[in-house]
């Protein structure tokens, strides 16, 4: 009960401050980095294996410079996504500005339906808020799935900001369920297929960052079922606050494709974009909980 009513103050709080503007808010950022670094330490030996294991050619110098941008972008990042609570459609189509949306139309115009695969790199939330205003204006729904936090008050203060632009959040359980549901509609299905599955879902692991990864096999599944077309959301942070996001075509006829394939080819597209700016992942997920020998 103490536990649920700490929750509920938190949640209260959050919403007054991100009625903020966002620039006070970065400002706020950046003085939370030198506690989040230098004294509370928050996760900081994870963070330093995974940059280490990742880049095995870089000195320690070079992983520490990496490290220190990371945690800079990660108070960044715990402000915008605050923020969220209260942004407007206008700020937040303002902020995220999309290149390629067109192709989706195609699709959606043969009443198809695509998929979307991304990972947890730059703000996820926020383009994804405005990845469904654009769906919307392309007469499609944005169907996103997600894996539930285990505080049901947090959970729900996080879907609130979510959904409040038409997208719609299924939990990863209920994928089928969720598809079954919209299965008469054009709609973009999308993953952030770079979360780390249970020991007990594990059946590939495929070589990312000089490490062999347990992968998620959702967004292949789907695919392999059910031919739709698959595209890469690429997101770039252009500066604080702002961010583009390129739709690249990945894999648009999945009933080709070797096993694992498009499982492998998800991974390729991250990496390449992770090592022109590691700073942006979350390097602060114990992704790599264990290996192919456990």
């Amino acid at each position: 009960m103490i536990k649920r009513g700490i929750a509920h103050i938190g949640v209260f709080f959050l919403c007054l401050l991100s009625f903020l503007p966002l620039p006070l808010l970065l400002f706020f950022a950046r003085l939370l980095y030198y506690p989040l670094y230098y004294v509370i330490r928050y996760r900081k030996k994870v963070v330093r294996l995974n940059l280490t294991n990742s880049f095995p050619e870089k000195s320690q110098s070079e992983i520490i410079k990496i490290e220190k941008k990371y945690f800079k972008y990660l108070a960044d990042l715990i402000f915008e996504i605050i923020k969220l609570t209260s942004m407007s459609e206008k700020e937040t189509l303002r902020r995220v500005k999309f290149r390629g949306l067109e192709q989706l139309s195609i699709h959606f115009n043969a009443g198809q339906s695509v998929l979307a695969c991304t990972g947890h790199y730059g703000n996820w939330e926020l383009g994804t808020l405005a990845l469904g205003i654009n769906v919307a204006a392309l007469s499609g729904k944005t169907l996103v799935i997600f894996k539930p936090i285990k505080n049901k008050i947090f959970e729900d203060w996080f879907n609130n900001f979510r959904t409040k632009y038409g997208n719609i959040f299924i939990a990863m359980r209920q994928t089928l369920r969720g598809m079954a549901t919209y299965k008469n509609e054009s709609t973009l299905l999308c993953f952030a297929s770079d979360q780390s599955p249970t020991k007990e879902e594990t059946k590939h692991f495929t070589n990312f960052l000089h490490q062999p990864t347990a992968a998620l096999l959702g967004v292949e599944k789907i695919a392999k079922s059910t031919n739709r077309p698959i595209y890469y959301f690429k997101v770039t942070p252009v500066k604080r606050g702002y961010y583009e996001v390129d739709v690249l075509p990945m894999c648009l006829d999945p009933s080709k494709t070797e096993e694992f394939e498009i499982t492998d080819l998800h991974f390729q597209f991250l990496e390449k974009i992770i090592k022109e700016n590691p700073q942006y992942w979350l390097w602060s997920h114990k992704r790599w909980k264990f290996k192919p020998e456990n």
